[in-house]
C-alpha cells in the first residue's frame, strides 16, 4: 500500500535544510516551505535523508537471532561450516520462517528497505528454507522488498538430486539461480555451471555466485564464468559473491578479469571481509562495474558476527579498503545503497521527484559522519509509510 506524507528539515545525502512531498508512495517535491493540507507531517529535525539502504546479499534462512548465545562449533575451512550447519540446523530447530521474519524486523529498524537473499535448497533440507522464507516475504511485502537466490550451499554434483530441487525452488518463486565454488565444492566446474547456467536460461533469469576460491583457482573458474555469460549473451545478469581472487596481489592475474568483468556488465558482491582477500573497491567503482554489499550471514552457524546495519557495512568496506577522505566514505556508503540497487535492478531507486519513497534519516553532520558513528536510525520510510522509529521497526516478529 503506498501512502501520503510530507517531511521537513530534512538534508537529502547531507545538502541543505528542505521539506519533501510524497504521494501516493512516491517522491512528489523537494523544496522549503512546502505545504500539503490534510496529510501526515513528521519533522526530519535536521537529519540527513538517504535513500533506503540495499541489503544485497545475505541469508535469511538460518540466522540465529532470538535464539540465545550459540557458541560457535564450525573448523576453520569451508566444508567444516557446511557440514556443522547441515548437522546443527535439524539438531537447534532453525525454523526458516520465523528466523527470516526476526532478520527482516532487524534489518528493517537498521534501515535497509530492500533484501537479496540467498536460500539453502539441498539433501538435508530440501525447499524447506525456500517455503518459509517465501512465507516471511508475503507477509513482509508492504514494508520489505526480497528477492530469493535458490542456493545450493552444499553443492551440486556431489549432492544427487539437488539440481532438480533448484528447478522446483525456481518454480516456487526464487529470483535468481545461485552457484558455488565450481571447483572447490563439486571439484567439477563445467558440470556445475551447466546446471546453473541451464537453469537460468531455462526460467529466463539471473545468475549469482559464490566464489570463494583463491587465486589462480579462483581466476580459472572466473574466466569460465565470464565464458558462459559471453557465450549465452547473459550480459548483466551475472553476479559473482565475495570473488576473493580479485584481491590476489598480482595485477597481472586480475587485471585481465576485471576487464572482463567489466565489458561484460557482471556485478560484484563484497562484504569486506577482514578474513579474506577482497575485491578493490574504489578501483572496480572507478571501472564503472556495479559492486554492491552485505551482511552475508548474520549470527548464524558459520559465526557469531553481524546485525544487518549496510551503515555499518559501509564502515567495514571503507576499513577494508583504507577509504579515508570523506568522498571515498561516501563510495562505501553508494554500494550499500545505489550499488545494490543497480545489482537488484531495482526501478525508481533515490530521492529525486518520481522515485520510490524508500529512505532513511540518519543523525550526522555528513554522510561520511553517518556512515563511521551509524547512530541509530531516526526515521525509516518505506513507499511513503514510516516503518521503524528512533532504532525500532514498528512491524514485528515472533
Amino acid at each position: 500500500m503506498s501512502h501520503d506524507l510530507l517531511l521537513t528539515n530534512i538534508r537529502p545525502m547531507g545538502g541543505e535544510p528542505t521539506d519533501m512531498l510524497i504521494r501516493s508512495g512516491r517522491i512528489a517535491g523537494i523544496g522549503r516551505g512546502l505545504s500539503a493540507p490534510g496529510i501526515a507531517i513528521e519533522d526530519g529535525g535536521g537529519a540527513l535523508a538517504i535513500p533506503g539502504l540495499v541489503e544485497a546479499h545475505t541469508h535469511l534462512d538460518k540466522s540465529l537471532l532470538g535464539m540465545g548465545w550459540r557458541p560457535h562449533q564450525a573448523g576453520p575451512l569451508l566444508i567444516d561450516k557446511i557440514e556443522t550447519e547441515r548437522r546443527l540446523k535439524g539438531e537447534w530447530g532453525i525454523d526458516p520462517a520465523r528466523q527470516s521474519a526476526r532478520q527482516v524486523v532487524q534489518s528493517l529498524a537498521l534501515g535497509s528497505t530492500h533484501i537479496l537473499s540467498h536460500i539453502d535448497v539441498d539433501d538435508a533440507v530440501g525447499l524447506a528454507g525456500v517455503e518459509g522464507v517465501l512465507a516471511t516475504r508475503q507477509a513482509y511485502a508492504e514494508v520489505m522488498d526480497i528477492q530469493l537466490v535458490a542456493f545450493p550451499q552444499s553443492g551440486i554434483m556431489i549432492r544427487p538430486g539437488v539440481a532438480a530441487m533448484l528447478a522446483d525452488a525456481m518454480r516456487l518463486g526464487c529470483d535468481i539461480v545461485g552457484g558455488l565454488d565450481p571447483c572447490g565444492i563439486d571439484r567439477d566446474p563445467k558440470a556445475h555451471l551447466d546446471v546453473v547456467f541451464g537453469l537460468a536460461e531455462q526460467f529466463g533469469k539471473p545468475v549469482d555466485i559464490h566464489l570463494h576460491e583463491l587465486g589462480r583457482l579462483g581466476a580459472f573458474s572466473m574466466e569460465l564464468i565470464l565464458e558462459r555469460t559471453r557465450a549465452l549473451g547473459m550480459q548483466g545478469q551475472v553476479t559473482i559473491s565475495h570473488a576473493v581472487c580479485l584481491g590476489d596481489p598480482d595485477a597481472a592475474l586480475v587485471a585481465p578479469l576485471l576487464d572482463g568483468i567489466a565489458a561484460l556488465d557482471i556485478a560484484i558482491m563484497s562484504t569486506g571481509s577482514p578474513s579474506a582477500p577482497v575485491p578493490p573497491l574504489a578501483k572496480l567503482v572507478g571501472m564503472g562495474i556495479r559492486f554492491c554489499s552485505g551482511s552475508d550471514g548474520i549470527r548464524d552457524t558459520w559465526g557469531p558476527y553481524g546485525s544487518g546495519d549496510m551503515l555499518e557495512r559501509a564502515k567495514i568496506l571503507g576499513l577494508r579498503n583504507n577509504l579515508r577522505y570523506d568522498a571515498d566514505v561516501e563510495k562505501a556508503l553508494a554500494v550499500c545503497s545505489f550499488g545494490g540497487a543497480a545489482v537488484m535492478r531495482l526501478a525508481d531507486y533515490g530521492l529525486a521527484p518520481g522515485c520510490n519513497a524508500d529512505l532513511v534519516l540518519v543523525e550526522g553532520e555528513t554522510l561520511a559522519e553517518a556512515v563511521v558513528t551509524h547512530r541509530p536510525r531516526r526515521l525509516v520510510v518505506k513507499r511513503g509509510r514510516v516503518v521503524a522509529r528512533a532504532g525500532t521497526a514498528l512491524v514485528q516478529a515472533d
